[in-house]
């Protein structure tokens, strides 16, 4: 069975795998580090359920009564610690306080990103920023499953096609599930996330525990990077780490985001969240550096789990066009080269692809001011 038969129709969020019966199916990498679904045809009973829940062959097309505001956390301590306004831990503390669990992309023990359960407060920090890579899904939607089938309140954060595969997953509408997702930029590559991991231990000959995408300590709206290898911290400006420039850059997306099509503000989610981009346009006087969350509140059960936290955060509301940033809009454009950047990373020994990337990225950027 062949499940896409070009790279930019699978998203790689592992549904079609955890949901086969009979195992048929395992996610690999590519040459470019993104994970793709392989099938077994030994294993294979042709039941149709992968290409049930996939979100690029059933993606949502209706609408809802959404609701739209800005917000930030009142508590200094959870907006510095948290993505854009901190109202992310304020709706997972409010699912933790009814004995529910909450799913969202953490670092594991070799600084992969994989999507986490948390059941406690301790745990849920590990969950509360930005991680600038595709996180492994997989097992998790079984694991959701199961929670919700006891009886659990589950909250699940995710890309917008990670969390319109566990609505298709679940295959019906569950009463104490609530499902956040995110205005998605697109998915850098965990085969290449892994290998600069590696580069900067060898680099500075330690562990590396920590990487912040979004440091908020020069309350420069997050637009610095800070890690920290054997308790030595390193800092400086997000768009001078080499990783992150690529990013930016377009270079190292998975193919299936320039092709999203979830870049909309009608989601088959409870929430959407992100950064409030433009938010000096709309209300100046919440512009400190520190973040806001846009939130757009797409059902009656978002609603109601809005009202228990909202009293601790300061909040307007607003119209969708106050809000309406380009990944609502319209998918990240492919840079033109990108398909240069991911063939160097897929031949050359990664440092020197590390180095000849980001000339890469300078070329491109002096072409487009010469030729504009």
């Amino acid at each position: 069975m062949d499940l896409y038969r070009k790279k930019e129709e699978c998203c790689g969020c592992g549904a079609c795998a955890d949901i086969c019966p009979t195992r048929a199916i395992r996610m690999h990498r590519d040459r470019e580090g993104f994970a793709y679904p392989f099938v077994d045809g030994s294993l294979c009973v042709r039941c149709g359920r992968c290409e049930s829940v996939c979100p690029i062959k059933h993606p949502f097309e209706g609408t809802y009564q959404n609701q739209y505001m800005g917000a930030q956390a009142k508590s200094e301590e959870i907006r510095y610690g948290s993505s854009s306004g901190g109202v992310f831990p304020l709706l997972a503390a409010s699912i933790l306080r009814q004995g529910g669990v909450v799913y969202g992309a953490g670092y594991n023990d070799s600084m992969e990103v994989t999507h986490q359960e948390a059941d406690d407060q301790a745990q849920l920090e590990a969950l509360k920023k930005t991680k600038y890579v595709q996180s492994d899904t997989q097992g998790v939607f079984l694991q959701v499953e199961r929670r919700l089938k006891e009886g659990r309140w589950v909250l699940f954060c995710g890309t917008p096609c990670q969390a319109r595969a566990l609505w298709l997953f679940l295959g019906k509408e569950y009463e104490k599930l609530l499902l956040v997702d995110l205005v998605c930029y697109g998915a850098p590559s965990p085969g290449l996330w892994s290998d600069y991991v590696a580069y900067l231990e060898k680099k500075h000959h330690g562990k590396l525990m920590d990487f912040s995408f979004r440091d908020k300590r020069a309350r420069d709206c997050g637009h610095s990077y800070a890690y920290m290898i054997d308790g030595v911290e390193y800092a400086g400006s997000l768009y001078q780490d080499p990783f992150c420039r690529m990013y930016f850059a377009n270079d190292t997306l998975r193919p299936s985001c320039y092709h999203c099509k979830f870049c909309t503000s009608d989601r088959s989610s409870d929430v959407t969240l992100g950064d409030f981009w433009g938010i000096e346009k709309v209300r100046a006087d919440m512009e400190d550096g520190m973040g806001t969350s846009m939130l757009i509140l797409h059902t009656d059960k978002a609603k109601k789990v809005w009202e228990q936290v909202k009293e601790d955060t300061c909040w307007f509301a607003c119209e969708r066009e106050d809000l309406l940033q380009p990944r609502l809009r319209v998918p990240t454009k492919r840079a033109k080269g990108r398909a240069l950047c991911m063939f160097l990373y897929s031949m050359l020994p990664f440092s020197v692809f590390l180095g000849l990337g980001n000339v890469v990225v300078d070329l491109w950027k002096l072409c487009k001011k010469l030729f504009r």
